[in-house]
């Protein structure tokens, strides 16, 4: 185990991915940051901009701020809030717009709960890097623009609504998911948003909200036969698909036992340890290859997309590395180094910047956009940030 390698190259490549971001998507003519650059990383002018590209802007830039106190960091994170606040906040019905057009104004006007769930996440973010009390009011409100999506009969939370907060009808994030009432993907990410917002307001309903969706992830969308996730629901929770998602199980694998930490209760933690440890043993034993990447997905048959998707790749080095935590077993660990030398050998776009949407199964990159309302620096920033952490500590900031 060489961790001092593994922490040089990460640090390296953090530096690279701010970089990126701060000097090439700010948008100076319509505010905030462009919807979309190209493969070769040229500015696509026309390109909607999406809710969660832009909270994932401001989780980002905030979790860069807290890491080392670069100030221009805090100043992209403000311009990331402003632009959430000023133009994808529907002040007429409450939550945050789908999509805005070029110019800022809005495109698609449903309440998605995911996208809700990514602003609080960032919101509370921010607030942990700025120490900024004031953003409490907001914070709590955007809890309960989630909260109305709960179903108090069937439990967990409902995909989608009109701008008015009506039901949907066309659920989706996208067009390659099912149209069903609840998923694994929106409960995942509840959970991740509650979970950074705990840290900021440990409130009696927000432990108790938490505390259901853990137990909920364990019970409900982790399948106990084969450690994957389940992925789309109906109401009242029977199975609509049997694909397996390789990346979201990983990812899953380690934010859920985070939320479990920050929860508190040694009883709640000590139910979800075997849980997530499945959830990497799985990944571990079917999803990877033979060069460490991660495939994208699985069904009955086995693999059934080989392509490898940058966020998977992210999402495995820092979900193996928690598994190695707990455990200490260097099995994991090594799965950990071969992610990452993975992302090294295939992702990196040496050339253009950031990484590449996805490399096929000979490691070839597709000509995908470097940004758009998905590809965003969340996945391979927050990876770098976790693996500094975990592995040095804080005493790593005055290195950055």
């Amino acid at each position: 185990m060489d961790n001092q390698r593994l922490t040089g190259e990460v640090r390296q490549e953090l530096r690279r991915i701010l970089s990126y971001w701060s000097s090439k998507t700010v948008d100076e003519q319509h505010g905030g940051f462009y919807g979309a650059l190209d493969g070769n990383s040229q500015v696509v002018e026309s390109a909607p901009k999406g809710l969660v590209l832009n909270a994932r802007l401001l989780w980002t830039f905030s979790r860069a701020y807290r890491y080392d106190g670069d100030r221009e960091w805090r100043r992209l994170a403000e311009r990331a809030l402003d632009v959430i606040e000023e133009q994808f906040l529907d002040r007429q019905y409450g939550g945050y717009y789908w999509m805005l057009d070029s110019t800022g104004q809005p495109l698609h006007t449903k309440k998605q709960i995911y996208g809700q769930a990514f602003v609080l996440y960032a919101l509370s973010e921010y607030m942990l890097a700025t120490s900024n009390g004031e953003l409490l009011p907001r914070l709590q409100h955007i809890v309960s623009l989630v909260e109305r999506s709960f179903d108090p009969i069937h439990n967990g939370y409902f995909e989608a609504y009109t701008r008015e907060w009506q039901l949907e009808q066309d659920l989706r994030l996208g067009s390659h998911d099912l149209n069903e009432k609840k998923s694994m993907n929106t409960h995942l990410h509840i959970l991740e948003a509650y979970t950074n917002a705990y840290r900021v307001w440990p409130a009696d309903i927000l432990r108790l909200r938490l505390r259901n969706l853990i137990l909920l992830t364990a019970e409900r969308i982790v399948d106990p036969q084969t450690g994957h996730f389940r992925l789309f629901f109906d109401e009242d929770w029977r199975l609509k698909s049997d694909r397996i998602s390789c990346g979201h199980d990983i990812e899953g694998s380690w934010l859920l036992y985070e939320a479990a930490e920050v929860l508190g209760d040694p009883e709640i933690v000590e139910r979800i340890r075997p849980v997530v440890l499945a959830m990497a043993d799985a990944v571990l034993a079917e999803g990877i290859d033979h060069d460490g990447g991660l495939w994208n997905e699985a069904g009955p048959e086995g693999i059934i997309d080989r392509d490898k998707d940058w966020w998977p790749q992210a999402e495995a080095a820092v979900g193996f590395i928690n598994a190695w935590q707990l455990t200490g077993e260097s099995k994991y660990y090594a799965a950990a180094e071969a992610s990452w030398d993975f992302i090294e050998n295939y992702m990196l776009d040496r050339e253009h910047g950031e990484w590449f949407w996805k490399v096929n199964e000979a490691g070839l990159p597709y000509p995908e956009p470097k940004v758009n309302e998905w590809k965003c620096p969340y996945h391979n920033g927050r990876a770098c940030f976790e693996i500094l952490e975990r592995l040095e500590g804080e005493e790593h900031n005055d290195q950055f």
